[in-house]
């Protein structure tokens, strides 16, 4: 979608936000924390750190990607955004969805992931 020759940027910025958006919801889900239904990254990160206070550093990354969730759904409210902009939305919800992941037991990971994990702690031995 974003390396396309003429890229869906707003829809990608989106995807990031949603990607963030759940992963924070996934991690609140495991331990068992509710949490209304909202878009609102920050918000869901607040929670997060009622359980584990090391999601505190993560306030500004929810703040980030917050307003992706509807920015560019109804149009002509903003305008289309930009490589960069697309670039650092997905670096900041790349890193969050690292940080959860580091929070959650490896069972839980992604199978790419894990198949990772295991080949890494294969190698140890």
């Amino acid at each position: 979608m974003a390396t396309e020759p003429d890229p869906y940027l707003d829809t990608a910025v989106y995807h990031c936000q949603q990607a963030g958006e759940k992963a924070i919801k996934a991690f609140l889900t495991f331990r068992d924390v509710r949490f209304d239904k909202t878009h609102d990254v920050e918000e869901l990160i607040h929670r997060a750190t009622a359980v584990a206070p090391a999601f505190a550093s993560l306030a500004s990354m929810g703040a980030a990607l917050t307003p992706y969730a509807t920015m560019f759904r109804y149009p002509p409210n903003s305008d289309e955004p930009d490589r960069r902009e697309f670039e650092e939305t997905l670096e900041v919800a790349t890193r969050l969805h690292d940080f959860v992941l580091s929070m959650l037991p490896v069972e839980t990971h992604p199978p790419s992931r894990l198949a990772s994990s295991n080949e890494a702690q294969q190698g140890d031995s």
